[in-house]
């Protein structure tokens, strides 16, 4: 029985690997979808990437703009600075320095430094607070220069910086952090995930029905190898396609997006396989009990979208209401990523996945024996 499954495991392989079809989504789409997704989502941010803020600073400005550049700098942004607005290359988040910034607001005349956020929101709100920092600290420093009856020049800044503060604030977390992931850090393993799963319930599902119309589970029925052979060896050939699929996305989530897969490799492996299994299963189950190739590949199709979207493939699920976090936890898309997250984002150990990757077997063994019940050669 194990030689003829892997006899079809291989044959079936091959055969799938041929479509043009699958290997447009299995292995050109996903990277194209980490790209847009994950430029779109937020770029890079959890690879380290800093947030990127032009600074618009006319030639007159004098060494006090210099000082809020240096003080955005030390809150972590990549300035960009630009002597005129139309110098500024691209968009984003833009502070500008009105002319004369030095010698206005030393001779403690009015000065209005304008702040073009990029977003709304909480995220617009941080970077308000952020800017906003930078720019009082030197006012800050200003006004303590003053009161020591030090005369405010570039010099006595830097003097002023590298002095030992009378008050510091130590700040210590109080437990684990969850990071929720942006960018490439969430677009890739749920791009990976929802294009695995689309490719096997569509290609899987219809390739089974194919060969149904095609009579040529009819004749493997009238050949020697029995019904569980010719099950478990369709399985396995979806189940191997979706392993490749699985291992090139990652591989170039690592060396194009410079992903970082966690300390736990090995879990994440675990967590996927054991997705890949289900999705294998479910995608047999589709094509069994379709009626057409183009009912399999419709259904397959809404099914995943549906399963993406509230599994938590397109956007981090912890950003979602409570409602749709529980009910991620009942489909397979949703314990896939939110193990993923664990291991990626949270710091969790291998442990804290173990109920995922119990159900997804349990799950993958349920939906494989319905389909070994339920075989249809014709």
């Amino acid at each position: 029985m194990l030689r003829d499954a892997l006899f079809l495991v291989r044959a079936d392989l091959r055969l799938l690997l041929r479509g043009r079809e699958t290997l447009l989504w299995a292995f050109v789409m996903p990277i194209l979808f980490f790209y847009f997704i994950g430029t779109i989502t937020g770029g890079s941010a959890m690879g380290g990437g800093a947030p990127h803020v032009i600074v618009i600073v006319p030639t007159d400005a004098g060494f006090l703009a210099d000082q809020v550049v240096r003080r955005l700098k030390e809150r972590g942004y990549e300035v960009e600075r630009a002597g005129r607005p139309e110098d500024a290359r691209g968009g984003g988040l833009r502070l500008t320095i009105p002319a004369g910034f030095t010698s206005h607001v030393l001779a403690q005349e009015p000065v209005v430094v304008k702040l073009d956020p990029t977003c709304a929101g909480l995220q617009g709100d941080y970077d308000r607070v952020r800017v906003a920092r930078a720019v009082y600290t030197v006012l800050a420093d200003l006004i303590a220069l003053g009161v020591r009856g030090v005369e405010a020049t570039p010099k006595s800044f830097d003097e002023f910086a590298a002095r030992a503060r009378n008050l510091t604030l130590s700040v210590e977390s109080a437990g684990a952090r969850k990071e929720i992931p942006t960018g490439f850090q969430q677009a890739v393993p749920g791009t990976m995930v929802f294009l695995t799963l689309m490719v096997l319930f569509t290609s899987g599902g219809a390739t089974l029905q194919i060969e149904r119309d095609q009579g040529i589970l009819r004749r493997l029925a009238s050949s020697p190898m029995s019904r569980g052979a010719v099950v478990l060896g369709k399985w396995g050939a979806r189940l191997a396609l979706g392993v490749v699929q699985i291992a090139v996305a990652m591989l170039a989530g690592t060396i194009l997006f410079g992903i970082r897969w966690g300390p736990h490799l090995g879990a994440v492996v675990l967590v996927l396989l054991a997705f890949a299994a289900l999705g294998a299963a479910l995608g047999m189950l589709l094509g069994n009990f379709g009626r057409s190739t183009s009912q399999v590949i419709a259904v397959g199709t809404i099914a995943v979208n549906l399963m993406a979207a509230l599994g938590g493939c397109w956007w981090p699920i912890e950003i979602t209401p409570d409602w749709c976090q529980a009910l991620a936890r009942f489909l397979p898309t949703g314990l896939t990523m939110d193990a993923l997250h664990q291991l990626m984002s949270f710091g969790a150990p291998p442990s804290a996945i173990l109920m995922h990757v119990t159900v997804l077997t349990l799950a993958a063994l349920a939906a494989g024996w319905l389909v070994a019940r339920s075989f249809q050669f014709q």
